[in-house]
């Protein structure tokens, strides 16, 4: 029989390889913190924002659209834009966490194609990495996966899935995720307590807290160049340097996205 208890051990150490993440997040969401109090907004709404939208950039820029006055429509609308690069995150991530359920999204959807996995959940059983069937539990609800799906959680993912036992790997991504919320929601309510005086104490904290995010998506970016194809990486580099240069950052990204898709389609076809 299933031991009820097994989710625990991949949980745990879903947590424990959250760490690299959470060491990223904590002084990015400290900084955020600290903008949200230079822009009057009340500690406590400030972490609410941390816990309800959890989505770094997009929280700076909502921070400075409600700063400026902007209408509630198009904040929403403006972060929902900026993060519409999850709708291709999301497939990509599911056929790797739980192949059983969506046999039907190709390997096409993202250049950093699952591994061919067999079995159905329905059946209660997966193969797992060396091709032995692994027992797993229910599969988990969407909302429950998708919520704490950011670009560094993504990237963390795809590098260490295939190391993760198949019947592990739902369990383990939910504790991946949770690790990486956790932080920074801890690193929003340290920012907040600390309060802006040490960003005038310290001027230079500012750039060396604004520096980490972007030094640890390199590194995720080093670890994860293994499980894609180096036609598609430089594609969507490409595609973002030069769409940076006349659009916002986060249409960049999205642009860069359909870039490495459409190259990842080329080469499949």
């Amino acid at each position: 029989m299933h031991d009820k208890r097994s989710f625990l051990r991949p949980l745990a150490r879903g947590l424990a390889d959250s760490l690299s993440i959470g060491a990223g997040y904590v002084p990015i969401a400290i900084s955020f913190g600290l903008t949200a109090l230079h822009a009057k907004l009340p500690a406590a709404i400030a972490v609410l924002i941390s816990v309800a939208v959890f989505a770094g950039a997009s929280q700076f820029a909502l921070i400075a659209l409600l700063a400026a006055g902007g209408s509630f429509a198009f904040v929403v609308l403006t972060v929902l834009l900026m993060n519409i690069r999850h709708v291709f995150y999301g497939p990509a991530l599911l056929t790797r966490i739980e192949p059983g359920r969506h046999e039907g999204v190709h390997e096409g959807v993202s250049e950093v194609a699952p591994e061919r996995a067999h079995g159905s959940a329905m059946h209660g059983h997966r193969h797992g990495p060396g091709g032995g069937p692994a027992h797993t539990a229910a599969a988990l609800p969407s909302p429950l996966l998708a919520f704490g799906l950011t670009d560094e959680v993504f990237a963390s993912a795809i590098a260490k899935l295939p190391h993760v036992d198949a019947a592990d790997r739902p369990w383990w991504y939910v504790g991946l995720q949770l690790g990486a919320y956790l932080s920074w929601i801890a690193g929003t309510v340290l920012g907040v307590a600390l309060g802006q005086e040490v960003f005038n104490r310290v001027p230079f904290l500012r750039d060396a807290l604004a520096f980490v995010l972007p030094a640890l998506f390199f590194a995720l970016l080093l670890e994860i160049r293994a499980h894609a194809r180096r036609r598609v990486l430089m594609g969507a580099a490409i595609a973002a340097a030069l769409a940076s240069m006349y659009l916002p950052v986060y249409l960049a990204i999205v642009v860069a996205m359909l870039a490495g898709a459409a190259f990842g389609y080329r080469r499949n076809s």
